[in-house]
């Protein structure tokens, strides 16, 4: 039988670590690589594995492959704090990397829940690929939203990934300043241009792509409210790519 190690990089996660690693005791193994929380993180997590380090944070693409180098086993299942893996999901994946041999990663589709309500449209599909053989794999450089890349044949799973990426709107907020920020750094390295046409149009195409394309309407006040943060986030991200591109030539 094929075995597991379940891998997750936490910062302050007191309020989601619990529900996480309760999902993840199917797995052979639970690593938490933890970047010196200031909360009840590490004390939670240390109920569920003996396997806790603590490393300064060096950027989401790092400190994944740093995580995903501690896995003992040959599968890894790459989750966040903040995502739960179904008790149909856990069976599907012992069944699945037990009887394909030829298949070296497996994408999941999340299910998110914002504002009290599961997201059917706005943020669907969502596959990300989290099950993957270690040999075969290899983190992204991307500040954020890192990818891991397989070198084989994947395939996706039919359970699904339960998401809860903000506690509230102010929650929601912060995230979005952090991210945007990496966002802005990661275009610095790609050089990218036309940025005023970007600052000017692309809020309002992001706007109609999460409410009108992908249904967003028919999510409720969330789905409308979430577009509408989709629409603030692409704006922000290019007002800081200009900014940081404006102290570059001034400097």
């Amino acid at each position: 039988m094929s075995k597991v190690s379940a891998v997750v990089i936490t910062y302050n996660e007191e309020n989601n670590i619990r529900r996480c690693l309760e999902s993840l005791k199917f797995a052979d193994e639970i690593i938490v690589v933890d970047s010196k929380s200031e909360d009840r993180t590490v004390s939670i997590a240390k109920e569920y594995t003996r396997k806790v380090f603590l490393e300064k944070w060096r950027g989401f693409a790092k400190q994944r492959e740093f995580a995903c180098n501690l896995a003992s086993f040959e599968w890894i299942l790459n989750v966040d704090a903040d995502e739960v893996i179904t008790s149909e999901l856990a069976r599907e994946i012992r069944k699945r990397i037990d009887s394909n041999a030829d298949v070296d990663g497996f994408w999941i589709r999340r299910r998110s829940k914002f504002l009290g309500r599961w997201i059917e449209h706005a943020w669907q599909p969502d596959w990300v690929l989290r099950l993957f053989r270690k040999e075969k794999a290899a983190v992204g450089e991307n500040q954020v939203h890192e990818k891991v890349e397989i070198q084989g044949k994947t395939e996706k799973l039919k359970g699904r990934m339960e998401h809860y990426p903000f506690e509230n709107l102010s929650h929601n907020l912060k995230k979005l300043d952090k991210y945007t920020t990496l966002s802005a750094r990661q275009m610095q390295t790609e050089n990218r241009s036309g940025i005023f046409l970007k600052l000017l149009f692309s809020p309002i195409l992001g706007f109609f792509k999460i409410y009108i394309l992908k249904q967003g309407f028919r999510d409720g006040v969330p789905g409308l409210i979430l577009s509408v943060f989709h629409s603030f986030y692409v704006f922000d991200k290019y007002a800081k790519y200009w900014e940081l591109e404006k102290v570059k030539k001034e400097s």
